[in-house]
This record gives structure tokens, sequence and C-alpha cells, in this order.
């Protein structure tokens, strides 16, 4: 299982390279069900392997102008606050045994596998949709400040709950309240992905004890599949393989919902 997983791992940074998300959604899944790591300690490996991946992709990004510093300093800020704050604080208060339905058990574990997993729906949906694009706007940037402020609080939260990037959140916001046009809110997402990944692993340092080895591993591959997905996008339809992609992440999702409530 731990060859498949580093495989697996190269696809998680091979997403990102081409279509400038939906890898991350995959990490937490494959730490659990390939590398057998514990559900609430595999969200805090997925804030490393995805914030130094997103870091990486974002330099070529950058060189092409395709990020906006005061977008991501706007939406990154109650983001990174949100992210720190719910590893540091909310997820350690979170008790091993939440309550009991009938003869079910809901571990800590397990709800942070379900919420996983209808992230994982909502995300394959966004991907599987396609994107109108005729609306962009090509004018001066306006910003909704309130909706940028709660947006980032929110993805910032959910980042530190599951440990996934959020960039399929986070890109339709950018376009939405900071009218970025696409390219822009791609490159300026992994920016903030990458800042909130990683300051939010920090609050998990000093409270359990790491796999580096793995750690390091599994990042190095995923950071040598967005080079991959890099080259491969200048070759491949991104649009058809992002809703491949949403597809495989759907039934993905479906399936830890199963295993989880009826296959444990």
């Amino acid at each position: 299982m731990e060859i498949i997983g580093y495989l697996a791992s190269l696809v998680i940074g091979i997403s990102l390279g081409l279509i400038g998300g939906g890898g991350s959604i995959l990490t937490v899944p494959v730490l659990v069900y390939l590398f057998g790591v514990d559900p609430v300690m595999a969200t805090a490996y997925s804030l490393f392997i995805v914030g130094s991946t997103s870091l990486v992709g974002v330099f070529p990004k950058y060189k092409n102008g395709e990020i906006n510093f005061k977008t991501a300093i706007i939406f990154g800020i109650p983001s990174i606050a949100a992210v720190y704050a719910t590893r540091a604080f909310i997820v350690p208060a979170i008790p091993s045994t939440i309550f009991h339905i009938g003869s079910l058990e809901v571990t800590k574990a397990l709800m942070m596998m379900m919420i996983f997993a209808i992230l994982m729906v909502f995300a394959s949906v966004s991907m599987i949709r396609s994107r109108d694009t005729s609306t962009e706007e090509e004018g001066p940037q306006v910003f909704n400040y309130p909706m940028i402020l709660v947006e980032g609080a929110i993805v910032g939260m959910l980042t530190g709950l599951v440990g996934a990037g959020g960039g399929f959140l986070i890109i339709p916001a950018l376009v939405l309240f900071s009218k970025l046009p696409m390219k822009q809110a791609i490159g300026t997402s992994l920016m903030i992905i990458a800042a909130k990944s990683l300051i939010g692993f920090t609050g998990d340092l000093g409270k359990q004890t790491m796999d580096w080895n793995l750690l390091f591993s599994v990042t190095a591959l995923a950071i040598v599949g967005i080079f991959i997905g890099n080259a491969m996008s200048k070759k491949v339809s991104a649009e058809r393989l992002k809703k491949g992609f949403g597809w495989f992440v759907l039934v993905m999702g479906i399936y830890i919902i199963l295993k989880e409530l009826f296959f444990k």
C-alpha cells in the first residue's frame, strides 16, 4: 500500500500543477488509507504537504504576473488567523468521543473524516461544473471587504479542521468578491494556501510526535508532481482534466462516507 501511497503523492502535485487546485483534497485520504496515519494527525501532515507544495507552485505564477498581492493579504490575514487558532486551540479541545447515536460512536477521528468527505463532495461539484468565464470583469478591482474577510475566516477554519487547501472555495471567492481574472485567482489562491497551511501547521508543533521521514517523502514527491503538472498543462486540456478529476474526487468522497459509517 505504501508504494501506491507514494504514487498518489505524485498525483497530488500533478493536480496542483495542472488545474491549480484539487490535489490537496486527496492528501488526507492518501495518508489515512494508504499510509495508515491517524485521521487527526493526517490533517496536520496535510497542512505541511499542501503548504510546501503550493509554495513551490507560487514561483512560476509570480514570474508570470499571476499573483495579486493586495488580495492575498486581505484574504490571507483572517484565513491564517483562523487556521492557526483552529489547529492550536479548537482541534485539541474536541473530545475523543463526541456523542453516541444508538450503537454508533461518533469519535473525533470519525467527525473529521466525515467533514472531510462532505468537503470532497462539494469540491468535486465545483470541479465538474463548467466555469463561465464570460462574467469576469477586466475593469478596476473592487473589493467587497466584509465578504472577503468572512470567506477568509471560514476557509481558514475548514482548512484547520480537515487539512485541505480549500482552493475550490478560495478561487470562486476571489473572482466574485475581488473581481480577479481566473489566472490571477488561481495564482493568488496558491499563495494564500501556502501561507495559511504552513502557518496553521505550526499550531501542531510540540503537541504531537511527527513522522518527519514520511512527511518529507510525501512532500518531496508532491513537489516533483507539481513540476510535472506544470509541464503537462501546456499540452493537455486543463478543463477536461479538471472534470475527470472532479468525478474521481466525488467517488472518493462517497467511498469515505460509506466506509466510515458502515464498513469500519
